[in-house]
């Protein structure tokens, strides 16, 4: 079977590998050995003294000249048996010869570990596909009853609330978007190798909806900032720039990466993620995390100078709010902020990524749960909608609660 051959190895002495037992195209194995021989026919001769092993295709990969010691490759990505974040090594001798296995006594490259964990990382995407699912569900029903709460309340009805419905907004389509893709695309093989212009635009669309929601975050942040440093007594802010920032602004992001992809990583429905060409969507979303981390640093500081000199309950209010952004701020950042801090091992790997996911897919209904179901406003109106509405204000000099906060 493949995975014996992957656990043995094969050398350029055992000629090609069956591939007809293989989850992989004979036209891809084809193109590798094609592009190797070329790759070790057009090479320059190796230059230096010293015993040396010669470039070789083994039958999956190629390799070139190498020293004595063990050389390292990433396993093929063409075979579905195979991970292609393991590594296959293949040692070369100090006589300048290739190792031979000392059961079949050919030349042998080890790819026991691309297959290794085969059955544990397919258990493991098996649980975060459902997790996504799970999360993105529950998002979007919690993120649907909020909107249906701000839009019947009226007296909820002020530019803070429009903001969070718009935010509400555009994290529901990125989920719904997410269910469709997962859905459809990744377990379908034939709808994948037909590659159809419709699961490219699905994949923009993906990268868009999740650009927007966090531009409407930034939204959130420079409102809030406006409202508390800036404008402290002035009336209503034009909404206008904010929703050219949140729902027009991706739109530049998204083509760029769409035109990118089309010209440099054009792969089968631009499933892979192994291209840098995402920083062009992660890149505008890092800066405006900074920004709101910046405003949130601003905010602290004004408030740590006026508690300096009043303890008085306009001061109460703004701790209200810092309160509720520094929920916000790591709620909705912490995916990106934790990525450079990725660990290495086996088991902080998997507990890192399960709680990314988490913070991921589970965005939407903890979002819901800050701004809507533990918002000290909605919760009178919903409990009480008969009694005297509740002032939804504009400034914290008016009766302004922070969502979170209490």
């Amino acid at each position: 079977s493949g995975l014996c051959l992957c656990v043995w190895g094969l050398g350029e002495e055992e000629g090609d590998p069956d591939n007809s037992s293989l989850p992989a195209t004979q036209s891809h194995i084809l193109t590798a050995q094609f592009e190797c021989y070329m790759k070790i026919n057009e090479d320059p001769p190796r230059q230096g003294n010293g015993t040396f092993c010669n470039r070789t295709w083994d039958g999956w990969l190629c390799w070139g000249d190498a020293e004595p010691g063990t050389v390292l490759q990433m396993c093929p990505e063409y075979f579905q048996d195979f991970d292609p974040a393991e590594k296959v090594t293949k040692v070369c001798n100090p006589n300048g010869t290739w190792f031979h296995h000392p059961e079949s006594n050919r030349v042998w490259s080890n790819y026991t570990q691309c297959a290794a964990y085969t059955k544990g990382k397919l258990k493991v995407a098996y649980s975060l596909f459902y997790l996504a699912l799970l999360g993105h569900g529950l998002s979007i029903i919690s993120l649907l009853i909020s909107l249906i709460i701000f839009s019947y309340f009226k007296s909820l009805s002020c530019q803070r609330v429009s903001l969070h419905k718009n935010m509400f907004m555009s994290f529901i389509l990125n989920s719904v978007v997410t269910v469709i893709w997962l859905s459809t695309v990744p377990n379908n093989q034939e709808l994948v190798a037909s590659n159809p212009i419709s699961c490219k635009v699905l994949s923009v669309v993906i990268q868009y909806t999740f650009a927007s929601s966090y531009f409407w975050m930034l939204c959130q942040g420079i409102y809030l900032h406006t409202l508390i440093i800036v404008a402290v007594f002035v009336g209503e802010q034009q909404l206008v720039s904010y929703y050219i920032l949140g729902w027009g602004f991706p739109v530049i992001p998204a083509i760029t990466y769409a035109v990118g992809r089309g010209m440099f990583y054009n792969d089968n429905c631009w499933i892979s993620s192994n291209t840098r060409l995402l920083y062009i969507i992660h890149g505008p979303i890092h800066v405006a995390l900074l920004v709101n981390l910046f405003f949130l640093l601003n905010i602290v500081r004004v408030l740590i100078t006026k508690l300096r000199v009043t303890h008085s309950a306009e001061t109460t209010a703004y701790m209200k709010v810092v309160r509720a952004i520094l929920i916000l701020i790591p709620l909705l950042g912490v995916q990106f902020i934790l990525v450079p801090c990725r660990p290495t091992g086996r088991l902080a790997f998997a507990v890192y990524e399960f709680t990314m996911n988490i913070f991921s897919h589970f965005q939407g209904l903890l979002v819901a749960i800050i701004f809507c179901f533990c918002n000290s406003e909605v919760s009178p109106v919903l409990l009480s909608p008969f009694k005297t509405q509740i002032e939804c204000g504009t400034a914290p000099q008016t009766k302004w609660t922070v969502e979170g906060s209490e």
